[in-house]
């Protein structure tokens, strides 16, 4: 959520998740919080589900990551 990852574009990749959940009626199951870097900011931005981090994410991968992990549910 730093201004380091938003100027990647995760302004666009959060639109994207908030739409997975959307659509897929995960908003009342999934808990979504910004956060800053955890203390990579060079690995940025960075999603993390459970335990898992995932680094460089883009809202062109981030659909992937959201499906393999949430896809079952």
């Amino acid at each position: 959520m730093g201004s380091s990852c938003f100027s990647r574009g995760n302004k666009q990749t959060l639109l994207v998740i908030q739409q997975y959940l959307k659509d897929h009626q995960l908003e009342r199951d999934v808990i979504l919080k910004g956060n800053h870097c955890f203390s990579d900011c060079s690995a940025g931005p960075i999603l993390k589900i459970g335990q898992k981090l995932y680094e460089h994410v883009t809202r062109e991968t981030v659909l992937e990551i959201l499906e393999t992990e949430l896809g079952d549910q």
